[in-house]
């Protein structure tokens, strides 16, 4: 079992940059990828981007590409979302999810961290 918790979201002007962070809890990522998602009000979840933890790795869709960076703290267990240049239509809930390598599918979710960006 993977626990992820969301954190660092809130309410930025248009232009401005926030960190978001998903500290994650329960066993070793070692063997695991990290994405990011996020779910705009009346619109579908979309992918962001994700990370595979063993070696770095990232990889972002159209959403992520760009503005958005994703990066990892051994240390910490943590991943985070650098967003800058954000835009009033990056407002959503932003999730993490954790996966294990060669799965398909995302089996662990955070609870997600609200994102509001004023124009």
């Amino acid at each position: 079992q993977v626990y992820l918790v969301e954190s660092g979201g809130g309410l930025v002007q248009a232009g401005g940059s926030l960190r978001l962070s998903c500290a994650a809890s329960g066993r070793s990522l070692w063997n695991f990828h990290m994405g990011w998602f996020r779910h705009p009000p009346g619109k579908e979840r979309e992918f962001i981007g994700g990370i595979k933890w063993s070696d770095g790795h990232t990889y972002y869709t159209t959403a992520g590409r760009g503005r958005f960076t994703i990066s990892r703290d051994n240390a910490k267990n943590t991943i985070y979302l650098q967003m800058n240049s954000l835009k009033p239509e990056d407002t959503a809930i932003y999730y993490c999810a954790a996966r294990y390598n060669n799965n398909d599918d995302y089996d662990y979710w955070g609870q997600g961290t609200q994102v509001t960006v004023s124009s």
